[in-house]
C-alpha cells in the first residue's frame, strides 16, 4: 500500500516538474513568430525570451517563503494556477505588454516549483527510495521539454496563430495538476515543525513507513528540539557545510554550458559548418539523449549513489568539452563530428548532474532550514542560467568555440575536483541522519 501512495503522490508533484520543462522550452517554437507578429525589435525579442527566466531567479528566491509559511502542498497550488493563468494569457495576448506579464508570471512558477517540489518528494520519501523519487521531478522537466518540442512540431501547420496554440495547450497538464494537488497530503515534516500537527503527521507517517513511523516522528521530533535552540538562519556558522556545497553544486551544473546547449544548439551546429534545417534534428536529438540517460540515472542513483554518478559524469563531460573545444580550435569539421560529441556530452550530463542536482540540494539541508537551503540552490542555479544565457552569444562571437567550449572544459575539471574531495554520499540514509552530518554542532 505505501510503496504505490508515496509513488503517487510524488508523481502527482513531479507533474509541476512536466509543466517546468514544458514552460522553459515551448518558446523556442513560438518566438520568431512572436517576433513577426508585434514587429520586435533585438533588445524587445530578447527580453520577450529572457522574461520568463527573470521570473524564475524571483520565484526561486521567493519560494522558501510561501514554502514555510502556508505549506508545501498550498504552495503548489499557486504553482499550478500561476502556469494555468500564464499558458491562456500568453496565447490570448493582444498586445505585447500583457504578453510579457503573462510570460513572467510563468517564470514564477517554473522558480517556485524548483524549490517546493523536490523539497516535498524528499520529505515524504522512504530514505531508500528517496534519490529515485526526487529523480522524478527532474526526469518530468526533461519529458516535458521533449514533449513542449514535439507539440511545437505538431502544433506548426496551423498557420499565422499557431504560435498561440503552442503556448495555450500548457494549460491542460496545468489544469490537471491543480485537480491531483487535492488528492496529496502535506508533508509529515512541515506539520511537525511548523504546526505542530503530531497526531496528523503521523497518520502520514503511517502510510508512509508503517514498521518505523513511531521512530522516524521522534527523530523529527528530536531534530525539531535541535533546531529550535538552534539558529534557522540559514548563514549562521553551522550550516555551512550544506550551505557551500549547495552553491558549488548549482554553480558548476550551470558552468558545464548545458542551458547553452539547450538554448543554443542550432547557431552552435551552425558554427560547426552544418547547414540550418540541422537545427530539428539537433532539439529533438538532443531532448531525446537527454529523456533516456535521466531516466537511467533516476533508476540507478538509489543503488550506486550520488557521488558515483557525479564522478562517472564529471569524466565523461571534461572528455566530451574537450572534443568538441579541439574540433572547433582545428577547424576541421566533417558535419557530425560536433553533433556526436554534444549527443555525448547531454548523455553525461543527463546522467549526472541533470539526475542528480534536485535530490542531492533537497536532502543536504536540516528540516528546520530546508526550504532556505533549497532556495539558495535553486536561486544560485537559475541566475547563473541567465548569465550563461545572456553571454554565450556574445562568447561564442567574439571568442569563438574554442576558447568557449575551453572553459566549460576547464570548470568541468574544477567540479571533478569538488567531487572527488568534498561531495559527501548521503544514499540509504534518512533525512535526520544526513543532518547530523552535515550540520556543525
Amino acid at each position: 500500500m505505501n510503496k504505490h501512495s508515496v509513488l503517487a503522490w510524488s508523481m502527482v508533484v513531479a507533474l509541476g516538474g512536466f509543466l517546468f520543462g514544458f514552460d522553459t522550452a515551448v518558446i523556442s517554437g513560438a518566438e520568431k513568430s512572436i517576433q513577426q507578429f508585434w514587429h520586435l525589435s533585438v533588445f524587445e525579442h530578447g527580453l520577450t525570451i529572457s522574461i520568463a527566466l527573470i521570473g524564475t531567479v524571483i520565484g526561486s528566491l521567493l519560494g522558501a517563503r510561501p514554502s514555510d509559511i502556508f505549506g508545501r502542498k498550498n504552495t503548489l497550488y499557486f504553482v499550478a494556477a500561476a502556469y494555468l493563468i500564464s499558458s491562456l494569457g500568453t496565447a490570448l495576448a493582444d498586445n505585447w505588454y500583457v504578453f510579457l506579464v503573462f510570460r513572467l508570471l510563468g517564470g514564477l512558477g517554473v522558480g517556485v516549483s524548483s524549490v517546493t517540489a523536490p523539497i516535498y518528494i524528499s520529505e515524504v520519501s522512504p530514505a531508500d527510495r528517496r534519490g529515485r523519487l526526487v529523480g522524478l521531478f527532474q526526469f518530468n522537466v526533461v519529458l516535458g521539454i521533449l514533449i513542449s518540442y514535439l507539440s511545437n512540431y505538431l502544433l506548426s501547420q496551423g498557420g499565422d496563430a499557431s504560435w498561440r496554440w503552442m503556448l495555450g495547450v500548457q494549460a491542460l497538464p496545468s489544469l490537471l495538476f491543480i485537480v491531483l494537488i487535492y488528492f496529496i497530503p502535506e508533508s509529515p515534516r512541515w506539520l511537525i515543525l511548523k504546526k505542530g500537527e503530531t497526531t496528523r503527521a503521523l497518520e502520514i507517517l503511517r502510510i508512509i513507513n508503517p514498521l518505523d513511523c513511531e521512530q522516524e516522528l521522534a527523530a523529527i521530533q528530536a531534530s525539531n528540539l535541535h533546531d529550535s535552540a538552534a539558529d534557522t538562519s540559514l548563514f549562521s556558522g553551522q550550516y555551512k557545510t550544506p550551505v557551500i556545497l549547495a552553491v558549488l553544486f548549482a554553480f558548476f551544473n550551470q558552468v558545464s554550458g548545458i542551458n547553452a546547449i539547450i538554448y543554443y544548439a542550432p547557431r552552435i551546429f551552425e558554427m560547426a559548418g552544418l547547414g540550418a534545417h540541422s537545427s530539428l534534428l539537433s532539439t529533438v536529438g538532443i531532448g531525446m539523449v537527454n529523456f533516456i540517460f535521466t531516466l537511467l540515472g533516476i533508476n540507478i542513483i538509489d543503488k550506486v549513489g550520488r557521488r558515483t554518478l557525479m564522478l562517472v559524469g564529471s569524466f565523461g563531460l571534461i572528455i566530451s568539452l574537450f572534443l568538441v573545444a579541439i574540433t572547433f580550435y582545428s577547424g576541421h569539421f566533417n558535419g557530425f563530428a560536433i553533433p556526436m560529441y554534444m549527443m555525448v556530452f547531454i548523455a553525461f550530463f543527463a546522467f549526472s548532474q541533470g539526475a542528480v542536482i534536485w535530490v542531492f540540494i533537497s536532502e543536504i539541508f536540516p528540516n528546520q532550514v530546508r526550504a532556505k537551503g533549497q532556495t539558495l540552490g535553486s536561486s544560485t542555479h537559475w541566475i547563473m542560467a541567465a548569465i550563461i544565457a545572456f553571454c554565450f552569444p556574445y562568447l561564442a562571437e567574439s571568442l569563438g568555440g574554442a576558447v568557449t567550449f575551453s572553459f566549460f572544459c576547464v570548470m568541468m575539471v574544477c567540479q571533478l575536483v569538488f567531487v572527488w574531495r568534498f561531495m559527501p554520499e548521503t544514499k540509504g540514509r534518512s533525512l535526520e541522519q544526513i543532518e547530523t552530518n552535515m550540520v556543525m554542532h
